[in-house]
């Protein structure tokens, strides 16, 4: 039995010396606050969001976990996922509404520990007051489609 683990002791480290969690499908994963690795956000979000993979490739149809770090008075506009989202607030408050529009009087305040969950299609927006840490999950691909075209931020 010791012997079945061997080939894949190297992944193991290899993916944790460089900081990145192991997919899933290779063991569990486990990750300590202290060692999730800030990079930028990906380019879909504006800048000033800072992101870190906890497991999974968001490119393949498979199980991802992510987290977001937003800075105050960061907004996210208007969009739709292809997939079923869910969100949980780590730290800070995130506002979150459903809509096309932003609408203050629908959003609600997710403070940590709280949920929320769009299935595949449903446009939301969010926004923060705070510095604010979420958690993504779902199953891939996981992609972002502004509603309006002018707030892509890759678009030029």
């Amino acid at each position: 039995m010791k012997h079945a683990l061997l080939p894949i002791v190297p992944l193991i480290a290899a993916a944790l010396g460089n900081g990145l969690a192991v997919a899933s499908e290779t063991g569990p994963v486990l990750v300590a606050p202290a060692e999730v690795k800030w990079t930028a956000g990906p380019p879909s979000m504006s800048p000033g969001a800072q992101m870190a993979v906890i497991s999974g490739d968001l490119k393949s149809p498979a199980p991802f976990t992510f987290r977001l770090k937003l800075p105050a008075s960061y907004r996210i506009a208007p969009h739709t996922h292809p997939a079923i989202e869910h969100v949980t607030v780590i730290s800070g408050t995130l506002y979150m509404g459903p809509g096309d529009k932003p609408d203050r009087t629908k959003a609600k305040a997710l403070t940590p520990g709280s949920l929320a969950v769009f299935p595949a299609g449903h446009s939301m927006y969010a926004w923060t007051e705070g510095e604010t840490v979420i958690q993504v999950h779902g199953v891939g691909p996981w992609g972002i489609e502004y509603l309006d075209a002018a707030d892509d931020p890759r678009k030029p």
